[in-house]
């Protein structure tokens, strides 16, 4: 796995889910009458978890603690099985990023289960080295969506406390001061910019180096996954039938044209690191229109307190507004030493009585079907589309080329001056090498 792939990795499995995990339940002290010799030399059930931030101090406050540790301080104290953490950290791991250790540590055994980015998903899932979670209590209340994107080979290797859902976040002021309604379609889009450029805003999208493949994936793939015949496609794509570039090449096109017309500063967004580059321009009112995640309407630090009024709609596609869903999760070790109590822990944490804790804490599409994000305004035109089943997978298992990923760093080569034609053969190659 290259290198470059290390800042996406974190920003997904960090930045997206917000992946504090931790488990660390409160030490009950004994009875008076209990006998401590027996208690400290009696063994518990453990299991081990490897993350990329470690667990909030024994001590904290409930309150203060991560939707993702109360989830499983919940299944700790139901199951009597205690979380052990492993702990992702650049200075340990120097040069490896976060993906590459959850590689390694699957291969030799290190851990019970992960919280993986979708293209390690796939490539843990298709060597076999996944368990199949299809078999839990909880995975009869999931939603399609994740299903579809987490199943190998019939086999279910993944499953995330949340759904995540990119947007375009809009500043809804300022369309409305100059008569735009918001945009459904391409066109509509690039005619809003137009409107925006010609009014002083100098860069009427702030991008970074990370999310703009979402432009992609939503243009060409909008009609795959709602068109009707989403399982033939992918055959086809897999098989060689249909070339991988025919459905890229549109939102390639649709890039580059944004960035002639100077709607993109591809020099700055081949820079900026997500939200912190281009969001205080967009918080200041400077730039109209970015694109983030869910969680970042949620999060002061991100969008969450802006001085205007916010709306964060699909991506612009021929079939309207187009919400990308790419999908992390967890995944358990096929070969756990401790293979039973993991799946009854993680069993627990998706149950619908934790996720509606977790989606309570965090305002997140659950990936349980029995459960509705009551959420902020500005999401419920995102949400709304979802509820529809109106969206663009940014990360399927089925499709043999890694798409999130791949597509990412390929876009990033447009950014750096590559041509329309030079991107599309990289896909090219790309499906090439699966064939084999």
């Amino acid at each position: 796995m290259s290198g470059k792939m290390k800042k996406l990795a974190v920003l997904i499995v960090t930045g997206v889910l917000l992946c504090a995990v931790s488990a660390c339940g409160k030490e009950e002290k004994p009875n008076p009458g209990d006998n401590l010799i027996n208690n400290e030399t009696k063994e518990k059930k453990s299991v081990a978890l490897f993350s990329p931030m470690g667990k909030a101090d024994a001590d904290a406050e409930n309150t203060l603690r991560t939707a993702q540790e109360q989830t499983i301080i919940m299944a700790e104290e139901a199951l009597g099985i205690a979380v052990d953490f492993n702990t992702y950290t650049a200075e340990d791991y120097q040069e490896k990023t976060y993906d590459e250790v959850c590689v390694d540590r699957v291969h030799s055994g290190m851990d019970d289960f992960y919280l993986l980015n979708p293209d390690v998903i796939k490539m843990l899932g298709m060597q076999g080295a996944l368990a199949d979670l299809s078999g839990l209590e909880s995975a009869k209340n999931l939603r399609e969506v994740v299903k579809t994107a987490n199943t190998i080979d019939g086999k279910l290797v993944a499953i995330p406390q949340e759904i995540v859902a990119y947007g375009l976040f809009v500043n809804k002021d300022l369309f409305d001061k100059y008569q735009l309604e918001l945009p459904e379609k391409p066109e509509e889009l690039l005619e809003c910019c137009r409107v925006f450029k010609e009014n002083g805003f100098e860069t009427p999208i702030g991008a970074n180096r990370w999310w703009l493949e979402n432009f992609v994936l939503s243009q060409g793939f909008a009609d795959l996954y709602n068109g009707g015949n989403t399982e033939e496609e992918i055959e086809a794509i897999n098989s060689g039938k249909a070339k991988l570039s025919d459905y890229m090449r549109p939102g390639f096109e649709y890039l580059q044209e944004m960035i002639d017309k100077g709607y993109i500063d591809a020099k700055a967004a081949y820079t900026y690191e997500a939200i912190d580059g281009e969001g205080p321009d967009f918080k200041a009112q400077k730039t109209p229109i970015v694109m983030a995640y869910w969680g970042a309407a949620n999060a002061e630090s991100s969008y969450g307190k802006v001085d205007f009024h916010m709306q964060v709609i699909g991506f612009p596609t021929d079939l309207g507004p187009m919400p990308v869903v790419p999908m992390t999760g967890y995944g358990i070790n096929a070969k756990s030493e401790h293979l039973e109590d993991t799946k009854k822990v993680l069993d627990k944490m998706i149950s619908d009585e934790a996720l509606s804790l977790y989606m309570e804490k965090n305002q997140v599409i659950s990936p349980s079907k029995n459960l509705e994000v009551d959420c902020k305004e500005a999401l419920k035109p995102l949400n709304d589309r979802i509820n529809e089943g109106v969206y663009v997978l940014g990360a399927n298992a089925n499709l043999k080329v890694e798409q999130w990923g791949n597509t990412c760093l390929i876009v990033r080569e447009l950014l750096n001056g590559a041509s329309v034609d030079a991107c599309m053969a990289k896909f090219d190659k790309l499906q090439e090498e699966s064939l084999k």
